[in-house]
């Protein structure tokens, strides 16, 4: 399944004794759907509070038989309005919804403006102060590549390891608002957000392109800047090989700014 959500209101993904999670929320649901007390789901990768999700995939066994349409719109209707199951398609017992992701992609949605957000708030972060796009261009190609990010991860990250690959960063604006969008081969606890607060750092002049490259040979969390705020994080989904025949994106990524 492919599931989109606005986090707002939710502690994250995974499930946690409140079940004020999105995976709570959708094993229950499918639960209801299915005739049983709840069905187990595994996922491509966790969010945290606040952090919206396009296209969250997850995977399930279950031995209930119902229409490939109804397994979106069936649990859909035991669903709370913030969240849709987007697709649902069976796949066979060697996919594995982590394992089987080649990439994952996230955009950081970023409104920039003297006002703070109204109609937006919750859904995008917010600067004040204007941004040098060619600034954080030149920082963001200086991550590039394979690193050990230790400076850019949380403390309370479970990842074995802090080499990840980073494959692309675009930074884009239409008007007032600032599309970041990173695509890895995984990522650490807070690494996106954690990278985004030293890019508008940098955009604000607060510190040089060059800074980047310092914070990330420190591998040292306390050289990088304060992690940015979760509401302008959405995770566009993982990306797969060509042969699982899953769908690459939901209309949600052409809605964001």
């Amino acid at each position: 399944m492919g599931v989109s959500y606005n986090g707002q209101a939710y502690e994250g993904w995974q499930s946690q004794l409140s079940q004020r999670t999105i995976q709570d929320q959708l094993e229950l649901a499918l639960g209801k759907f299915a005739d049983v007390p709840r069905v187990s789901t595994l996922c491509a990768g966790r969010t945290d509070a606040g952090v919206h999700g396009l296209m969250h995939v997850v995977h399930f066994d279950t031995h209930a038989e119902r229409a490939i349409q109804g397994w979106v719109r069936g649990t859909n209707s035991f669903l709370p309005s913030d969240i849709s199951v987007q697709w649902a398609q069976v796949v066979p017992s060697s996919f594995h919804c982590r394992a089987s992701a080649v990439s994952r992609r996230y955009a950081y949605v970023l409104l920039d403006s003297p006002v703070r957000p109204s109609v937006e708030q919750g859904r995008v972060g917010w600067v004040f102060q204007p941004l040098n796009l060619l600034a954080m261009q030149q920082a963001a190609a200086t991550l590039m590549g394979e690193h050990d990010f230790s400076s850019f991860r949380a403390s309370a990250c479970q990842a074995l390891s802090p080499v990840k690959e980073l494959k692309n960063i675009r930074i884009s604006q239409r008007g007032a608002y600032w599309r970041f969008e990173f695509e890895a081969n995984a990522f650490l606890h807070h690494m996106i957000r954690n990278i985004m607060g030293c890019l508008v750092f940098i955009g604000q002049g607060r510190h040089p392109p060059e800074w980047m490259a310092e914070v990330l040979a420190a591998r040292n969390r306390d050289a990088a800047a304060p992690t940015f705020s979760p509401d302008g994080l959405y995770f566009l989904g993982p990306r797969y090989e060509s042969h699982w025949g899953l769908p690459d994106r939901t209309p949600a990524y052409d809605w964001l700014p």
